[in-house]
């Protein structure tokens, strides 16, 4: 056995060298037998430490949190990334997660206020200020991008407000 710096030691003819020292095969690779059956393995092996590097993922490195920060201007949702101080992504398979513990609250919040809902960011600091218990979810800026986008294409959107039937006609 011998030791070597990982960058600057030793080159392949002197490897190959050493490896007729010690009486090894010069391509580095020696037959394998099965531990179970004993029969060998159809082909050679390279057996031992090839090289090695140092990791750099470091948890300092890694760790991210934010209150607040950037959001996107055209979609009004908070930035992706450590770099941009953006937001943690809260995907499909995490919404699915909450709503199989029924969470209905946390998911509103989550996908309106935090997101890309401008009017109810700014409603939550006063209803939190004011101890009222919930917002009133806004219309997720997401979503006038993409009437936006089908007016783009010549496409008449037109938003109406649902209106509640009259107390008389609701008994019928």
């Amino acid at each position: 056995p011998f030791a070597t710096p990982v960058f600057d030691g030793a080159r392949e003819p002197e490897i190959r060298h050493l490896l007729e020292v010690a009486g090894l095969p010069h391509a580095g690779k020696i037959n394998l037998f099965d531990g179970m059956s004993g029969d060998q393995f159809d082909q050679p092996v390279t057996v031992g430490y090839i090289y090695m590097l140092k990791l750099s993922h470091l948890v300092d490195d890694k760790i991210h949190a934010r209150s607040i920060g950037p959001y996107s201007l055209i979609t009004q949702q908070p930035l992706g990334g450590k770099a941009q101080f953006g937001g943690q992504r809260f995907g499909e398979m995490e919404v699915w997660a909450l709503e199989a513990y029924g969470a209905a609250h946390i998911l509103q919040e989550l996908l309106t206020a935090k997101s890309d809902d401008v009017y109810g960011r700014a409603k939550i600091y006063e209803a939190i200020v004011k101890g009222e218990p919930g917002i009133e979810p806004g219309v997720p800026e997401s979503f006038n991008v993409l009437v936006r986008e089908l007016q783009s294409l010549c496409l008449d959107v037109e938003l109406m407000k649902r209106q509640k039937p009259p107390a008389d006609k609701a008994a019928d």
